[in-house]
């Protein structure tokens, strides 16, 4: 069974640090604060992470990285003149794509809504009588009193979010790619570079409550920020992005911490650098107690439930 990378390795090697002789970076665990060297090969990966059984061709989506993989390398490069080719919006925004389907942070939290939906779905069944009580021994009880009391709880296998993200990834790509990007170079790098993490993204907040914007280190010294048009939903998916937008933005040195700051929380377990500055251990703790999680707003109708999902960043100071 292989060890597939869900943070693909041409992107981890931009941070491979000079003082580790350009072989190695720096990694940071969240949960205990450690720092240690790793190379790319051995973090990010799990046994027959790319295999998924609820799809016809399991391994499906190894076909699509070999049209992004081969090419990252050459695409940010053009970024970092602040511009971007078909080719290379494509190759990005397929990368950004990849992890946020695909990766154990992005599974964990796109089960979220699945959750709730079948939780919902139980609750109506049972205000219908068509679930049947525990019997008296147990306390007689009925579904919606199990799950709200958290007596039981709603399982979901996480291959069937990332079934569905592999499904839909052309769907993001052609959002994304026709979408508004922030091209964000970093010019002090020096001493303030861009992180990564094992979800390799951050999200942001918009005017608009439908819409994340997504960060997405692609170096110590560049990122993208793109703004999802949920307008492109209805282009052709054909990959020219005629919808396409950029703009080259050079953020301070206190934006950069803000973006970096986002990005270490919306990590899963681990965070990598480049440089190990006095200040980055200090900097990674004070933000390490954090996440990505799915958010569910239940509704009540006439007829049932309304279900509003989202993700937000949240602590998980206190959290089992």
């Amino acid at each position: 069974m292989p060890l597939d990378h869900y943070v693909s390795q041409v992107h981890l090697r931009q941070f491979y640090s000079p003082a580790l002789d350009g072989k190695q970076m720096y990694g940071f665990r969240k949960r205990d604060g450690h720092i240690f060297p790793c190379s790319s090969k051995d973090v990010c990966r799990v046994q027959d992470g790319s295999t998924n059984e609820y799809l016809q061709k399991d391994r499906v989506i190894e076909e699509f990285l070999k049209t992004i993989e081969p090419n990252y390398n050459t695409a940010i490069a053009e970024l970092r003149t602040g511009r971007a080719s078909l080719d290379a919006v494509y190759v990005v925004a397929g990368f950004a794509a990849y992890v946020t389907s695909c990766s154990p942070a992005a599974m964990r939290v796109h089960a979220g809504p699945l959750r709730s939906t079948v939780e919902a779905t139980g609750k109506i069944l049972d205000a219908s009588g068509e679930i049947p009580k525990t019997p008296e021994v147990l306390g007689g009880k009925g579904y919606t009193e199990l799950i709200e009391s958290g007596i039981i709880k709603t399982t979901i296998d996480e291959k069937y979010p990332q079934a569905l993200g592999i499904d839909g990834i052309v769907d993001r790509v052609n959002i994304w790619g026709n979408s508004a990007w922030d091209i964000l170079i970093n010019e002090h790098a020096g001493n303030s570079p861009f992180f990564t993490t094992d979800f390799a993204s951050g999200i942001e907040l918009s005017d608009d409550p439908r819409i994340i914007n997504r960060l997405v280190p692609l170096g110590p010294d560049l990122a993208i920020r793109i703004r999802p048009d949920l307008d492109a939903r209805d282009l052709n998916k054909d990959t020219t992005f005629k919808a396409f937008r950029c703009r080259l933005l050079t953020p301070s040195r206190s934006e950069v911490r803000v973006i970096n700051r986002t990005i270490v929380r919306c990590g899963e377990e681990f965070v990598f650098f480049r440089d190990n500055h006095g200040w980055v251990e200090d900097f990674l703790n004070k933000n390490r107690s954090f996440r990505v999680e799915p958010v569910t707003r239940e509704i009540k109708t006439p007829t049932g439930y309304a279900l509003v999902s989202t993700i937000r960043v949240k602590s998980t100071k206190g959290s089992g």
